[in-house]
Formats: structure tokens, sequence, C-alpha cells
């Protein structure tokens, strides 16, 4: 995908601070220090779009970033992490409100990717949110990240893990890595089909 543009919108700690500009958005969540901005930045080719952190819970703000991929303009949206992270239980709670307001209710929400890193399995957290996304009608996709960091037999052993401990979805499965930019294009196929459905 040949990204012309990649800027930061806005950063929003409040649902009244979202941009109002109608642009379709793709939301990319998942547990603190899963590698969400790391994927942001490889999927538009930029090293330091969204900041990166081996702190967990570094990203406590959502971060809309304005996307020119080809000819379609879209926004990125990073929400903050969820599970342990290095602050309150009141600073995680508020950002559990400020993430549960930007789904249910935005209205150019059209895709939500959630991220999982291969080395680990999914909890209760994950298939209670995408349990709670497809309540909601929101179309989803569960990305895994960091799939450079295991041997090509254990990571086709643990992509199948995954599969058999989420059993069916809509969409298969993607295996990324923003290291050697693996699936990334698979990334990028998936989100174009979403922003096509919904026109």
């Amino acid at each position: 995908m040949k990204i012309r543009a990649a800027d930061l919108l806005i950063s929003c700690a409040r649902e009244g601070q979202f941009p109002a500009d109608g642009l379709p958005e793709v939301a990319f969540l998942g547990r603190s220090n899963v590698g969400k901005s790391s994927l942001l930045n490889a999927l538009v080719n930029r090293k330091q779009l969204a900041r990166t952190s081996s702190t967990p819970g570094k990203t406590r703000l959502i971060h809309f970033f304005r996307i020119v991929a080809g000819e379609t303009e879209l926004a990125l949206v990073d929400l903050p992490g969820y599970g342990w992270a290095k602050v309150s239980r009141k600073e995680r709670k508020s950002w559990g409100s400020l993430i549960e307001s930007y789904l249910e209710r935005r209205a150019p929400l059209r895709l939500a990717v959630l991220l999982q890193d291969i080395r680990r399995d999914f909890s209760e957290d994950e298939t209670l949110l995408l349990e709670w996304l497809a309540e909601r009608g929101i179309p989803w996709q569960v990305v895994v990240t960091k799939s450079d960091k295991l041997k090509p037999m254990r990571r086709g052993k643990r992509l199948r893990e995954l599969k058999d401990q989420l059993g069916a979805t809509p969409f298969p499965l993607i295996a990324t890595s923003s290291q050697s930019r693996q699936g990334l294009d698979d990334v990028w196929r998936r989100i174009a089909s979403s922003l096509e459905e919904s026109r």
C-alpha cells in the first residue's frame, strides 16, 4: 500500500474532543505492550508516527492519525492498552470508560482491530471484548503481532493453537511482524474491504 500522507490528527482524553471530520476510522486495540504503536508505524511506513515504549500503559490517550493510503483517506485510531500497566486502578478504570465510549458511540468506526501477541494465549479479556463488539454489530479482525519472535515451525503451531482457542471467526487471523513486515499487506486488504463494505 502506497502511503501518501500520515499525520497525527489529534490526541483525546475525553469523548468531547473526538474529531468531527467524518473520515472513516479503523481502531487498534489490545493488551498493554502488545505492539500497537509498532504495528501502526509499520503499516504507514513511519518510524515515530505512533510513539512506542517498553513500559506497558504508555498510551493513555486516544490518538487519531490521518492517513492517505493510495486514493483512500481514513483515520487509524490508537486506543489505550488494557490489562496490566504501571498506573493506578482509578486511571485504568477511566481508560476503560474512554475506550468503551469510543467503540460504542463512534459513528465513523468501520473496523476494530484486536491485536494479540503470538506468545500469549487468548484470555477472558479478549474473548469478552470480541463478544462485546459482535453484540453491537462492530466489525472486528484479530491481528497476531510479533510473529518474528518465534521460529517458523513454532509460529505455525502457535497460530493453529490461537485459532482453536478463538473458535469460528468471520475472518482468519492475520499474523504480522513490524520488524519483517510480514502480514502488513493482508492487514491493509482487510481494512480496504471493511471500508468498501460500509459504503
